[in-house]
């Protein structure tokens, strides 16, 4: 008969390291990014709605920890880490162990929800982290393999317990690219195309204080913020009929890496309890340590009705989970299913990765790693004016490109600048540091890098970025021309 501790307890055996580290980073060639027929074949028969490739345009062949190296033996520092999902990085040795010993144990690796010794330890280590008042109410709905179908249970559970079919969330939000969870998006570009996705689905402004919705910013840009969202849910002539559940997440990634301020989550929560609305927070991309807090609620020190979970729950392998108040456990059986919501080494690779946050403190690393980054980047501000605005908790941080040769109206940011944002991820690129882009018009930089990353590897990402800002400025600006006023440009 199989033992728990078997599988998942184990001190995992060192792996053969594989040579990717900051001194090989540091002494390579410069980088070439060239085409070959690999990239050839992928555009040729891969489907239009490729993204990545289109501005990562790289033939990966190893990786480990927070290192990329191409087919070319050219060396990256990946600062996307698969959106979030790699919370230890590629190829941890903890990981690769635990998935090792679940294959050689002979464990069912498909066992629909079917249980089996790995998923009760899984549901107990994740039930450890949560806040204990609502870890003893909790309950727990394994999903498919993606945050988005995790959105939906969500969207189905809320309804069928509240008997109300509206929902609302969030300017900017970002909760998925299945088409129920497309309803809940801001962003109009995947929207457009398709016309009416269905459910009442009603946006508010979401606290967005460098480009405040309401032109105040601050402390009165959340109050304004805040009554508003009373008012609405108050007003018999809102037009908007109670709703099932406002769906947030505390810090909008794709939208930007704008976090929600700590007495504005407090207020929501109490708003939405008052009037037996559930609160469902999207931690797909927060949870796990990310923002120096397992969960980025508990900066705000409140409890959700329901917790949606994905990325780095699953140890780099595909898992998502809602976890929710046993209240609302008002569902029929089969009431939500999926063919692969049972994948055990998933869950063996995310007892280990909590494992290890914990015991490594990761939460606290990446509140001391991103403070590092942060003042790098801050400091970046005070000779580059078009590095309009760094945010962000823990290693979710973003930097804002703006058109600082443009004049703002009064009490107004600038304009966003999304070509310089293009160029400076391109340049980047050039450089070795792999980075996305989000927020509006696709004008924001963002950094999510493995937690596990080093001082010293924080240092080489500032430095990385800071080539990148100077060649994108050069592509901007080519030195023979003559800048224009208020351009942005070094000082010293």
């Amino acid at each position: 008969m199989m033992q728990t501790s078997s599988l998942v307890t184990e001190k995992p055996a060192l792996l053969n390291p594989m040579q990717l580290n900051l001194d090989k980073f540091r002494g390579q060639e410069p980088i070439r990014l060239l085409d070959n027929a690999i990239l050839q074949r992928q555009a040729a028969r891969e489907s239009n709605a490729r993204s990545y490739p289109r501005r990562i345009p790289l033939v990966l062949e190893q990786a480990q920890g927070i290192y990329l190296r191409d087919t070319a033996g050219q060396i990256f520092i990946d600062c996307l880490a698969g959106a979030g999902t790699l919370a230890l990085g590629h190829n941890h040795p903890v990981i690769i162990e635990a998935m090792r010993r679940t294959l050689d144990s002979g464990l069912p690796l498909h066992t629909l929800d079917l249980t089996t010794p790995v998923k009760d330890r899984f549901v107990e280590d994740l039930f450890s982290i949560l806040p204990p008042g609502f870890a003893k109410r909790a309950r727990i709905q394994f999903c498919g393999p993606t945050g988005a179908d995790a959105v939906e249970a969500a969207l189905k559970l809320v309804k069928t317990a509240s008997g109300r079919k509206s929902v609302v969330c969030f300017s900017g939000g970002y909760h998925g690219m299945t088409h129920g969870t497309l309803a809940l998006m801001g962003n109009l570009g995947p929207k457009a195309p398709l016309g009416s996705l269905g459910g009442d689905v009603h946006f508010l402004p979401f606290p967005y204080d460098y480009r405040c919705p309401f032109g105040l910013g601050g402390d009165a840009g959340i109050d304004t913020g805040l009554h508003y969202i009373e008012q609405l849910l108050t007003d018999p002539e809102s037009g908007v009929l109670p709703p099932a559940a406002i769906v947030v997440e505390v810090v909008q990634g794709e939208g930007g890496v704008i976090p929600a301020p700590n007495r504005w989550l407090r207020e929501l929560r109490r708003i939405t309890r008052e009037r037996g609305i559930a609160l469902v927070i999207d931690e797909i991309q927060t949870g796990f340590a990310r923002t120096g807090k397992m969960f980025a609620f508990q900066h705000a020190d409140i409890e959700p009705d329901v917790i949606v979970l994905s990325k780095a729950i699953g140890g780099g392998l595909p898992l998502s989970v809602v976890v929710y108040d046993s209240v609302l456990d008002t569902w029929k059986p089969g009431a939500h299913a999926g063919t692969f919501r049972g994948n055990q080494l998933a869950m063996a690779a995310g007892i280990e990765t909590l494992r290890y946050l914990r015991d490594e403190q990761l939460d606290a690393h990446a509140v001391t790693m991103g403070a590092r980054l942060t003042r790098h980047l801050t400091s970046m501000q005070t000779s580059h004016s078009c590095l309009g605005d760094v945010r962000g908790p823990g290693l979710m941080i973003g930097v804002e490109i703006v058109d600082d040769r443009q004049t703002p109206r009064t009490g107004y940011a600038p304009p966003a600048d999304p070509a310089l944002a293009k160029s400076l991820q391109r340049q980047c690129l050039e450089n070795g540091l792999i980075l996305e882009l989000g927020g509006r018009h696709g004008s924001v930089v963002r950094f999510l890098p493995p937690l596990i990353i080093s001082p010293d590897e924080i240092d080489q990402v500032a430095e990385s970025f800071q080539r990148g800002l100077r060649a994108a400025l050069a592509e901007r600006h080519p030195p023979e021309e003559k800048m224009p006023t208020g351009v942005c440009m070094e000082t010293a």
